[in-house]
C-alpha cells in the first residue's frame, strides 16, 4: 500500500510517517507558506502524486485541491483552527464545509471540535495527535537558584493561546519566577510590553528548529501552554514527554480529558497557583495521560487500520 501524505500541521504528518510501519510505502508532499507553493505549487505536486490512500493534514486549501483533482480515498485530519476559525471565515467557510463533506473520512484531534466535524458526517473521528518520543523525551531538572525557570512556549497571540492571561498570572508570582519567552506569534511585542508594565522580566529566546525546542523545555522548571480552547496543545505534549510539568487550560467538560489530572486552569490565578503548585507528581500523572493516549506507535497503528479499511 502506498500512502500520500499531504501538507503538514504542528509536524504532526511528519510524526505519524516516521512511525507508520515499513510495509506501507510513504510519500510526503510538502509546502511552504509562499504564495506559489501553497496555491499552484500544492496543486501540481498533488496533481503529480499517486497512492492508494491520501492523507491530507488541515482542512484547507490542500484538502480542497486533492478533493476537486479527485484524489480518493481522501482523509483529512482536523487539527484545531481550521474548523474552529474556518468555519466562521467569510472566504475559508466554504472551502472547509467542502472538505467536511467530500474527504471519505475526517479524523478531529481534539473533543472541541468534534461536534462541528459531526455535523457532516457522523462517522468523524476524534484522533490525538501523537508525540515523536524520539525528539521528546524525559530529562532531569535543572538547578534549583531559589526561583522556578518558567516557560511561556506556545506562540504569542493573546485570542488564540491567551498569553496576556500568562504574563498576568507570572506577574503576581514574579518574585517566584525566572520566566522566558520564545520570540514568536503575531502578539510578542505586545506581550513584553505587557510584562514590562506590570513588572516582569521576560527573557527571550530565540525560535528555533522543531527538532531543537526540546532544549528550552529541559532548560525549564516549568512550561506554560494556553489558556483558550480547553484542550492540551502540542506544547503541552511535548513538555510533558520532556519530563515537565505544564500548565494549560484543560476543559473538564470533555470526557476524554477525564485522567488529565490539571483541569479547568483558566484564570489568572488558577494559572498563578498551579504553576507554584507544579511538582514531580503532577508530571508523573500528566505522563502517565501522555503515554496512554499520545503514543506515537499506538496512534501509527490506528491510522494503518484506517487507511486499510479505506483503500479495501
Amino acid at each position: 500500500m502506498k500512502l500520500v501524505m499531504i501538507n503538514d500541521c504542528a509536524h504532526v504528518g511528519e510524526t505519524i510517517l516516521k512511525f507508520l510501519p515499513m510495509d506501507i510505502e510513504k510519500f510526503h508532499v510538502k509546502r511552504s507558506r509562499g504564495l506559489w507553493s501553497k496555491t499552484f505549487g500544492i496543486a501540481y505536486k498533488i496533481f503529480r502524486s499517486k497512492g492508494d490512500v491520501y492523507h491530507v493534514n488541515y482542512l484547507l486549501q490542500d484538502c480542497y485541491i486533492a478533493s476537486k483533482l479527485g484524489k480518493k480515498p481522501l482523509i483529512g485530519y482536523a487539527l484545531g483552527s481550521d474548523l474552529r476559525a474556518g468555519l466562521k471565515h467569510f472566504l475559508w467557510k466554504r472551502i472547509v464545509r467542502h472538505n467536511l463533506r467530500h474527504c471519505n473520512k475526517v479524523l478531529v484531534s481534539t473533543p472541541d471540535i468534534l461536534e462541528l466535524a459531526k455535523q457532516y458526517g457522523e462517522d468523524a473521528e476524534y484522533l490525538p495527535t501523537p508525540v515523536d518520543t524520539q525528539i521528546f523525551y524525559p530529562k532531569p531538572m535543572p538547578d534549583y537558584n531559589g526561583k522556578l525557570k518558567v516557560l511561556i512556549a506556545s506562540n504569542s497571540n493573546w485570542n488564540v493561546k491567551g498569553t496576556d492571561i500568562a504574563v498576568k498570572a507570572l506577574s503576581k508570582i514574579k518574585d517566584k519566577v525566572d520566566v522566558s519567552i520564545i520570540r514568536y506569534g503575531k502578539d510578542f511585542d505586545r506581550t513584553v510590553e505587557l510584562a514590562k508594565s506590570l513588572g516582569l522580566t521576560l527573557h527571550a529566546l530565540k525560535e528555533v528548529p522543531h527538532e531543537k525546542i526540546s532544549e528550552y523545555y529541559w532548560s525549564s522548571h516549568v512550561v506554560v501552554d494556553q489558556f483558550k480552547v480547553g484542550s492540551p496543545g502540542m506544547v503541552t505534549l511535548e513538555a510533558i514527554a520532556c519530563g515537565r510539568p505544564a500548565i494549560t487550560f484543560v476543559s473538564s467538560k470533555y470526557p476524554e480529558y477525564k485522567d488529565f489530572p490539571l483541569k479547568d486552569v483558566n484564570t489568572e490565578e488558577k494559572v498563578a497557583e498551579a504553576i507554584i503548585n507544579a511538582t514531580s507528581n503532577l508530571w508523573e500523572k500528566q505522563y502517565a495521560y501522555l503515554k496512554e493516549n499520545h503514543d506515537p506507535y499506538r496512534i501509527a497503528n490506528r491510522m494503518k487500520e484506517i487507511y486499510r479499511k479505506l483503500k479495501s
